[in-house]
């Protein structure tokens, strides 16, 4: 191996020829392919906002601006956030990491939750669906499937803080696969009650209730949202040795590839989707 090649390589990972970590290669070349699929997605709702057919709603007139721009800002934090994680981990400094990743999974519900928002407002206040126009079938598929992508990093980035709380000895902590098993359900629960409740709080304020109307509305989602915040507190707490360490900055950085690539995608969806229909 060259020198320049060992001095890429720095995360204790495999190269290839090209001095580049295996993993990081494979999730290069993944991105590369899923970008022509989005570069599919936004060219043919672009083509069809040039030609609309008779019928079609205005996006003007659907479209809730404030609410996208709100979500948008979000998801360029949690790139913030990620950039921290990565760089923390290379450091060794496993407590910043996993609060870097804890709060890049929350901006990320966050976005996750205004989305649905978005398309529940959508469907029942402007009768837009998949089916009904062309605009709702580019517009949903589109938006939908950066939503599916930014779930699926939410569930990856869990399983990552979770798995930073493997012991070192598994041998003495017998139950440890099962604790994580809990320690994974808990924070997806308390993303999911953290994510409905900003929904509620939402409509709540839109109908113009109170909080007091909103805890007797939402008592058992509140219930959840704090059963769970609990349990993954708890959970966290430090058992010992872990196994996790700057040795797995890699796949960090990996997941901090496809993280940073997500926003990207949006912030180009934003401007196709969204802001050129106001210039």
């Amino acid at each position: 191996m060259s020198s320049s090649a060992s001095a890429i390589d720095h995360h204790h990972d495999h190269t290839t020829t090209t001095g580049i970590p295996n993993k990081k290669l494979l999730m290069w070349a993944f991105l590369a392919s899923d970008c022509m699929f989005f570069g599919s997605l936004i060219s043919t709702h672009l083509i069809y906002r040039l030609h609309p057919p008779p019928g079609n709603p205005s996006p003007r007139d659907v479209f809730d601006i404030p609410l996208t721009s709100f979500s948008t800002f979000i998801l360029l934090m949690s790139s913030l956030m990620m950039a921290l994680a990565v760089n923390a981990i290379q450091k060794g400094n496993l407590k910043s990491m996993r609060f870097s990743l804890l709060t890049t999974i929350f901006f990320g519900a966050i976005f996750l939750g205004c989305q649905v928002f978005e398309f529940t407002h959508f469907i029942s206040e402007k009768h837009m669906t998949i089916t009904n126009s062309i605009l709702g079938t580019t517009f949903f598929t589109l938006t939908g499937t950066h939503g599916t992508h930014v779930a699926i990093g939410v569930l990856w980035l869990i399983m990552m803080y979770v798995r930073s709380f493997k012991p070192a000895d598994t041998g003495t902590h017998r139950f440890w696969f099962f604790r994580n098993l809990l320690h994974v359900a808990a924070v997806v629960g308390l993303v999911l009650s953290s994510m409905f409740t900003v929904l509620a709080v939402v409509t709540t304020l839109e109908t113009g209730g109170t909080v007091g109307s909103f805890a007797s509305h939402n008592f058992a989602l509140v219930a959840a949202l704090v059963v769970t915040l609990v349990a993954s507190v708890i959970l966290a707490r430090p058992r010992g040795p872990v196994q996790f360490s700057e040795v797995n900055a890699i796949d960090v950085e990996s997941m901090g590839l496809y993280w940073h690539f997500v926003d990207i995608v949006w912030i180009v969806i934003f401007t196709a989707v969204y802001l050129l229909e106001y210039l």
